[in-house]
């Protein structure tokens, strides 16, 4: 059985995507959330907000880098947004080893867990890191603990202290003990 026949049953959404931008194959799960977006570039599906984040990340892999995994909301075919974590890797030539695109996975987070009204929405594992840092981890710490590289933690960071309003992890901490969000 072909690889792609085999990657298109997988439940979470996967898809390639070319070195210009433009999504080549999608399997079953990425179609359900995103539609068939065969042939569009990917920042369709992207926010706004999120943009610069999935640029970098693809970017890193045309450049070589062989895994990224980082989190951000997607828009659903449905017109909702759902917050997933993507890990990607770049997909070479056979040839020449050179990177002709980008094949990823998204893993959509719990979304039936609701935040209180007045929270700011953090994914999962935002609220994991945010968790550490209340304990005075280090980034370095925390990515060793949850066995992910030092700059998904850097980047979960930035996105926790965007969405508290906070300009350091300090005040970060200190905003979401008065929010109820940690203890």
């Amino acid at each position: 059985m072909d690889l792609r026949e085999i990657m298109r049953r997988v439940r979470f959404p996967a898809w390639i995507i070319a070195a210009d931008g433009r999504v080549v194959w999608l399997n079953d799960a990425a179609e359900r959330l995103v539609g068939d977006v065969r042939g569009k570039l990917y920042t369709a599906f992207v926010p706004d907000e999120y943009l610069p984040l999935a640029q970098a990340q693809f970017t890193r892999k045309l450049l070589g880098e062989l895994v990224t995994d980082y989190e951000i909301e997607i828009n659903a075919a449905d017109g909702s947004r759902v917050p997933v974590e993507i890990s990607s890797v770049p997909v070479q030539s056979p040839e020449n080893g050179v990177p002709i695109g980008v094949f990823g996975v998204a893993h959509p987070e719990d979304i039936r867990r609701e935040p209180r009204p007045d929270a700011p929405h953090l994914t999962p594992r935002q609220a994991e890191v945010l968790r550490h840092l209340a304990v005075g981890a280090s980034t370095e710490q925390i990515a060793q603990e949850l066995n992910i590289s030092v700059e998904t933690v850097r980047n979960h960071i930035r996105a926790v202290l965007r969405k508290l309003g906070a300009r350091s992890r300090l005040e970060a901490v200190a905003k979401a003990r008065s929010q109820g969000l940690i203890s």
